[in-house]
């Protein structure tokens, strides 16, 4: 079942609500001495429902693990829809410049604080969780999957595996990279990447960033898996397709 409840994130959005959504498989209601692993995702809106999907297409997350019967929780919040690039701000780690946005000021960072702060503790005080980093897991798509990346690295106390499906590595490029090679990586770091071929052209020299931040990941001592997806789009339909090989990933070798 999929339960929900409204969040606040002050110090990004004052007193506005936004929704929060968490995934309970039923293996936990059989069992209530049962606890599991725990993967946070972005713009939870689009994670679970077609029906609040921005664009009318969810991930279907509910869908696969409901038929697979994964032993996971997935907890994951809405995003800022504000249309002063409030999603954009909020979703990255680094100040940018974006063709027709002008400059972003980039609140990644109280964004990730408040996630680790006091998302988390509330999730793993008021449900059956595995709380220690092992099996903490955290993902998300373009924005969101560049913040899956900065909160591996930058977070990686928290967090120890993620999928990073279409992430906007384009985005302060040069910045990520100083954090790519001078975060603390602990042993074990896992991290799943993606791309779509189809997406490939949407920012010049892609393929040469996805494949440096793949690069600068194995260096640092990471286990990673990176694809560039056959005839994949930047869409929530193409990433659900993506679910079986992200999944596979952030469970590989789990104890």
């Amino acid at each position: 079942m999929v339960i929900q409840w409204n969040v606040t994130l002050p110090e990004l959005t004052g007193d506005a609500e936004r929704k929060a959504y968490l995934y309970l498989p039923e293996c936990c209601q059989r069992d209530p001495e049962l606890r599991l692993p725990v993967l946070y995702m972005f713009d939870g809106h689009n994670v679970f429902f077609d029906s609040h999907a921005t664009y009318g297409k969810s991930w279907g997350m509910k869908d696969y693990l409901d038929r697979t019967g994964l032993p996971l929780i997935v907890a994951a919040v809405e995003c800022n829809h504000s249309p002063d690039n409030g999603r954009l701000s909020e979703y990255s780690p680094f100040d940018f410049q974006e063709a027709g946005l002008g400059r972003i000021k980039g609140r990644g960072k109280a964004t990730m604080e408040w996630m680790v702060n006091t998302f988390k503790p509330y999730v793993d005080a008021n449900f059956p969780t595995l709380p220690d980093r092992a099996h903490t897991f955290i993902a998300g798509s373009s924005m969101g999957g560049l913040m899956s990346l900065y909160a591996v690295t930058a977070y990686n106390a928290v967090f120890s595996r993620a999928a990073c499906l279409s992430p906007s590595v384009w985005c302060s490029p040069g910045r990520l990279d100083k954090l790519l090679k001078e975060a603390p990586l602990e042993p074990g770091t896992v991290i799943y990447l993606d791309y779509g071929s189809r997406e490939l052209q949407n920012h010049p020299g892609m393929v040469q960033r996805f494949g440096k931040v793949a690069s600068r990941l194995m260096e640092r001592g990471a286990y990673v898996e990176a694809r560039i997806v056959p005839d994949g789009e930047h869409c929530e339909a193409s990433w659900e397709k993506q679910i079986p090989f992200f999944m596979e990933t952030l469970f590989y070798g789990l104890a």
